[in-house]
């Protein structure tokens, strides 16, 4: 039998619940592989009415024998490494030979947080979660990061940091911030945090390959979402690494060959955090109470989410360029009480109709929705246990998205907790 190896990605602008979904999926699954992105990410799991918010650790750690690996593609932050594991160790969740780490992982400095609050604290702020993360990826492609692989040549790996430390020092001399950091007590605290988590890390590209030779299956989970992919996403209102499909293959070292299916995961509605445009966002009572019912807030920085209607027309762009196979709907339950509900199918820009999504935010900015109205289905869904039981409105709701993007919902999230989901 083929291995089953799927990547499993949001396909809006992020906190579209993938915690869930892949806590869900992992038991049909040996291997849950986090691909890109770092601490900026909140997958957030309700097991038994606990709720559980991973930033780094893939959501699969909840599922007994499950493997997890924290691939190439991610940058990380040492300390929030170390306080995930010690939250899961005091719960009693066996890390040893279940939790790996790719040595060619990039690490996040104290200096990369200083240089993402210098860069946000500016007029034309992005709105990140100012951990770092977009610093640290830009010192990867600029050809200075840091990798965990450093420590196999030490005296190297203080010379880099020395070098990195003077070079921001120049560039951004007003920061008294950095002038206080000292290269050596930089690489000493590395050096302890290193120490603490050493026996984790490993060559994980050979890692997931032999497990795929073996027969394993493997789910690769993204952090963020399309619309936030720095080629495909609203640049430059947009993660720093790429969670669609394509990176999965990048960030982890499994062949594209071998990758055998994508699952979508999309919102009933949509949401925002950050900065840069969004066509279908409420600004009324409608908007207030879908935040307020759906507890948009984000998981990572507790920032309340900007929330507007599904919007399809976005929604079929990232169902293109990710390949996507299968979706899953989440947060349906929200919308429980709505008596009317829209959906954005075409866009309205100088006035002509369009049905394609314009990555350029500063055309995108620009659009008005064009919505189509279904009737609501003002009934509970959290406790139908089939498809059939479901309400018919929302059922017709579910089939006009599943013909519009081509692609059929096999997952139906009905509520927060483990247990909310139904297979259709």
């Amino acid at each position: 039998m083929k291995n089953k190896n799927y990547v499993l990605v949001g396909l809006q602008w992020g906190d579209e619940g993938k915690g869930k979904i892949v806590d869900m999926l992992s038991k049909d699954f040996n291997v849950v592989v986090r691909y890109q992105g770092g601490a900026n990410a909140g997958h957030t799991i309700i097991i038994d009415g606990k709720k559980t918010v991973l930033h780094l650790i893939p959501s699969g750690i909840f599922t007994n024998d499950i493997v997890c690996v924290i691939g190439n593609g991610t940058v990380i932050d040492p300390d929030a490494l170390i306080d995930e594991i010690g939250l899961l160790e005091k719960d009693g969740t066996v890390l040893d030979n279940r939790l790996f780490i790719s040595k060619d992982a990039h690490i996040i400095l104290p200096y990369h947080k200083i240089i993402d609050a210098i860069n946000e604290s500016k007029n034309d702020k992005i709105g990140t979660t100012k951990k770092g993360i977009g610093p640290s990826y830009f010192d990867k492609y600029a050809r200075r990061g840091i990798k965990f692989s450093d420590f196999d040549n030490r005296e190297v790996l203080k010379e880099k940091i020395n070098k990195n430390l003077q070079y921001l020092i120049s560039i951004f001399p007003e920061s008294e911030e950095l002038k206080k950091l000292n290269s050596k007590s930089l690489y000493d605290d590395l050096s302890a945090q290193y120490a603490k988590v050493e026996r984790y890390f490993a060559q994980t590209q050979y890692l997931l390959n032999d497990f795929i030779s073996k027969g394993k299956n493997i789910l690769l989970e993204g952090a963020q979402g399309a619309l936030l992919d720095v080629d495909f996403g609203t640049y430059p209102y947009i993660t720093s690494s790429n969670p669609t499909s394509g990176g999965a293959c990048t960030g982890s070292g499994i062949p594209p060959t071998l990758i055998n299916g994508v699952i979508g995961i999309v919102k009933a509605y949509t949401t925002r955090v950050g900065e840069g445009p969004f066509p279908t966002e409420l600004f009324d009572d409608t908007g207030k109470k879908i935040a307020e019912i759906g507890v948009e807030f984000g998981a990572t920085t507790g920032r309340p989410r900007r929330c507007g209607w599904l919007d399809l027309v976005a929604l079929k762009y990232a169902v293109i360029i990710n390949g996507v196979t299968e979706l899953a709907m989440t947060k349906s339950d929200v919308l429980d009480s709505f008596d009317e509900i829209n959906a954005c199918t075409h866009y309205e820009l100088d006035g002509k109709k369009i049905d394609t999504f314009p990555s350029n935010p500063f055309v995108l900015q620009n659009v008005k929705p064009v919505y189509k109205t279904f009737k609501g289905w003002e009934s509970e869904l959290k406790g139908k246990l089939s498809y059939k039981e479901l309400n018919v409105n929302f059922r017709n709701y579910l089939e006009f998205i599943e013909e519009y993007v081509k692609v059929p919902v096999k997952y139906i999230s009905t509520g927060p907790s483990r247990a909310d989901i139904i297979l259709k």
